[in-house]
């Protein structure tokens, strides 16, 4: 997998930050996910409506997941609370409340519904009575260049298959818009398009038999692992809740 210089900053660690880090690492493209790790999706106590899951399945499990393989795609983790954004050349600069700085070609916004550090550029702000959004296109895009808004925050529905989605979303329109190849991501069987004649196109990957069986043993492995035993955690409460004594 191709390395490129350009870097993608993504403010939050949900699923929508998430799955659009899982796109832009898998694509090659530095990625840097900034997170508090209070993904509002760790207060579900079971996540029943997440497609593949005929009996639901453990948010958190879900989230230690997807952080696990944001990671093997080449994405780092930084703990930190994105307190502004700001223009600086062609990128952008963001300051965490910590004092630590991340400079960035491309932003993901993927954070709850608080828009207020992002009042230092020129996007377009819908005040919905105790939430700010931020207006995006089809693709997530914002009127600033380089910046996107993927999840909540775009006002996108309060689902954790419609925020993973849609960050899978928002992490592809980074990549088309970067320097990387037209991209795809498959895996194929050998032969799917050699033996055409064609060329594997950029992202794609054809695999023999032997490889896709040690791929799915590795997989049924992990699951068994992660499934073996109950989480530890528990889910957290709403902030308002929790007794500050």
């Amino acid at each position: 997998m191709a390395t490129s210089d350009t870097s993608v900053v993504v403010v939050g660690g949900g699923v929508a930050g998430l799955s659009a880090a899982l796109y832009t690492g898998r694509a090659g493209l530095q990625t840097t996910v900034v997170s508090t790790g209070e993904s509002i999706l760790r207060r579900n106590a079971h996540l029943e409506n997440y497609p593949g899951f005929p009996a639901g399945v453990n948010p958190r499990l879900l989230l230690d997941l997807l952080e696990e393989q944001v990671e093997d795609a080449g994405a780092t983790f930084a703990d930190g609370r994105i307190q502004r954004v700001t223009r600086e050349g062609d990128g952008f600069e963001l300051l965490a409340a910590d004092g630590d700085s991340y400079e960035a070609d491309y932003v993901v916004a993927a954070s709850w519904s608080d828009a207020t550090y992002l009042e230092g550029l020129d996007v377009d702000f819908l005040d919905r009575g105790s939430k700010t959004f931020v207006g995006v296109d089809d693709f997530g895009s914002t009127t600033v260049e380089g910046l996107y808004v993927a999840g909540r925050l775009s006002e996108q529905h309060h689902q954790t298959v419609v925020a993973a989605g849609h960050g899978a979303q928002v992490g592809l329109a980074v990549v088309e818009d970067s320097d990387v190849d037209f991209y795809h991501d498959w895996t194929v069987p050998e032969g799917y398009f050699t033996e055409r004649g064609r060329d594997v196109p950029p992202g794609c990957t054809e695999i023999d038999e032997a490889a896709r069986e040690r791929r799915e043993a590795e997989s049924i492995e992990r699951m068994r692992e992660a499934f073996a035993e109950p989480h530890p955690e528990e889910p957290t409460m709403h902030p308002s809740l929790v007794d500050e004594d």
